[in-house]
């Protein structure tokens, strides 16, 4: 079983001292993270006081080098399928059925988001991005694997309040690598809104960032989370949020947890699965 290195969940990135011994070990991305600075510092200071307009921006910026490395499928194109079919194996072995209704929040240039719109019926697949630019990219990957008739609904939004989607109608909702780009008042804005959406015993997974040491940010693009400040963000919004430890199995940097509506006796809306089967760190290098 794949384990987090203590060290890494008490690193704090945004401090000099870590970023000095990193250069150390990694001087051939020195320039490259000097260069992405400065870019990020222009942006910021183009789009202060809005975090989505800034990473609109930062998408934008990143699709038009590299689609793929744009949604963390980087350096490869094998790597891109890889985190792809982890995503979707993991839901299809967390129970995702063809009858599934789905919202993608950060669905991206549709990495895992095709195989989704492959397995579900068709019109049950709705992804949604804060960037125009990633989802042209999206439509692309559509065509490349002849899945317009799945028809899949793909929309670009502004906020995460979700506030022209239906009540009560999404069985599961997913946000992969998208709160690990969040600062806390995006991820508390769609953790208000996301149990509107959400059908009885329906469930939404989301990836993050954890931390056991300070929580931090780097570059305004990277950041660093807590367990139990997200799940007392969901909690504050009468949601009951479970860390998936069997995520923690397969070769991935990021945690997940499951957020959930709770029952009338306050426990979980879902039942989560103790093991789900593993996936070998191969699919993924």
């Amino acid at each position: 079983m794949q384990q987090t290195p203590a060290s890494r969940l008490s690193a704090n990135r945004s401090r000099l001292g870590h970023k000095v011994r990193y250069a150390l070990r990694h001087p051939g991305r020195v320039l490259p993270y000097v260069r992405r600075a400065g870019r990020d510092s222009w942006l910021r200071l183009r789009h202060r006081g809005s975090h989505v307009a800034y990473y609109r921006a930062v998408m934008a910026s990143d699709t038009a080098r590299s689609p793929e490395a744009a949604v963390g499928g980087g350096p490869s194109y094998d790597r891109w399928l890889a985190i792809g079919q982890m995503q979707f194996d993991y839901l299809v072995q967390h129970g995702l059925t063809p009858q599934d209704r789905m919202l993608e929040i950060g669905c991206g240039n549709l990495r895992a988001g095709w195989r989704f719109i492959e397995h579900l019926e068709p019109g049950h697949y709705y992804g949604i991005d804060i960037s125009p630019d990633i989802l042209i990219e999206a439509k692309k990957t559509l065509v490349r694997y002849g899945l317009q008739d799945r028809l899949p609904y793909l929309t670009p939004v502004e906020d995460l309040k979700l506030d022209f989607l239906p009540d009560a109608w999404f069985t599961v909702v997913h946000a992969h690598s998208v709160f690990s780009h969040s600062p806390p008042e995006v991820i508390d804005e769609c953790l208000a809104h996301v149990g509107r959406v959400l059908a009885p015993g329906g469930f939404f997974d989301f990836t993050f960032d954890r931390t056991e040491g300070a929580e931090h940010h780097v570059l305004g693009e990277d950041f660093y989370y807590r367990t139990e400040t997200l799940i007392r963000l969901a909690g504050k919004h009468g949601l009951v949020a479970c860390f998936m430890d069997d995520w923690e199995r397969l070769p991935h940097g990021q945690s997940k947890l499951r957020v959930t509506l709770p029952v009338a006796d306050g426990s979980p809306g879902s039942p989560v699965p103790a093991v789900a089967a593993e996936v070998s760190a191969a699919d993924a290098e």
